[in-house]
C-alpha cells in the first residue's frame, strides 16, 4: 500500500468519524426545536382546551393516505389517512383571518354536541397554531383540530383541493368517500349542518 493510499485511507475514516458524531445532534436538534415549541404553545393549549385528535383507525383513506398535520391540542402528529378511516367525519377547514369561519365554528361545535351528529374534525390554515388555539379559545370551541401550516398550500389542503374561499367542509363517509360540501357553502345553522352531513353521507 503506497503512503498516498494510507493517507487518503486515514482521511476518509476521519471524514466518516466526523459525520458519524454530527449525526445525532442533527436529530437531538430538531427533537430540541419541536420541544421548545411545545412548551411555547403549552399555555396557549391549556387555554384552548381542545378535544383530542383522532387516533389511528381501521384501515386508511386513499384520498388522505399518508397526509399528515399536526395536531393544534397537544402538538402530536396526525396521519389523517389512518385517522378518519372507518368513522363518518365532517371536516371543516378555516383560517383566522376568515370572518365567515368565526362564525360557522361555533354552530359545528353545537352540531358535534348534539346526538347522531358525525365527528367533526377542523382543519386551521394559513396563520399560526398560536393564532388558531387564541381564535378557538375567544370563539369557547373545543373541537378536536388540526394545523395544515401557515404558508398558501399544506399537505390537508393539496389533498382534498381546497379552494381560496373559506370555510370549505368535506364530509369523509364510512365507505371513505370524500365529498365537498357545496350546498350550502357556509353554514349559518346547526340544521344546516345535520342536513348538509345527511345529504352526503
Amino acid at each position: 500500500m503506497t503512503t498516498a493510499t494510507k493517507w487518503a485511507l486515514a482521511a476518509g475514516a476521519l471524514v466518516l468519524a466526523v459525520l458519524v458524531a454530527l449525526l445525532p445532534r442533527v436529530g437531538d436538534s430538531q427533537d430540541a426545536d419541536d420541544q421548545a415549541a411545545r412548551q411555547e404553545l403549552a399555555p396557549a393549549r391549556a387555554a384552548a382546551a381542545l378535544q383530542a385528535c383522532p387516533g389511528p383507525g381501521q384501515g386508511s383513506l386513499e384520498r388522505l393516505a399518508g397526509v399528515e398535520a399536526t395536531c393544534l391540542g397537544d402538538g402530536s402528529k396526525v396521519d389523517l389517512g389512518s385517522a378518519l378511516a372507518g368513522e363518518p367525519t365532517l371536516i371543516n377547514v378555516w383560517a383566522t383571518w376568515c370572518e365567515p369561519c368565526r362564525e360557522e365554528l361555533p354552530l359545528l361545535q353545537t352540531y358535534a354536541q348534539r346526538r347522531g351528529a358525525v365527528r367533526v374534525l377542523t382543519v386551521q390554515v394559513e396563520s399560526s397554531a398560536r393564532d388558531g388555539l387564541e381564535l378557538l379559545t375567544e370563539l369557547d370551541v373545543h373541537l378536536p383540530a388540526v394545523h395544515d401550516g401557515d404558508g398558501p398550500t399544506g399537505p390537508v389542503r393539496k389533498a382534498l383541493k381546497v379552494p381560496r374561499a373559506l370555510p370549505a367542509s368535506y364530509l369523509v363517509s364510512e365507505d371513505g368517500t370524500v365529498r365537498f360540501i357545496s350546498q350550502p357553502r357556509l353554514f349559518t345553522s346547526v340544521e344546516q349542518i345535520r342536513l348538509a352531513v345527511e345529504r352526503s353521507r
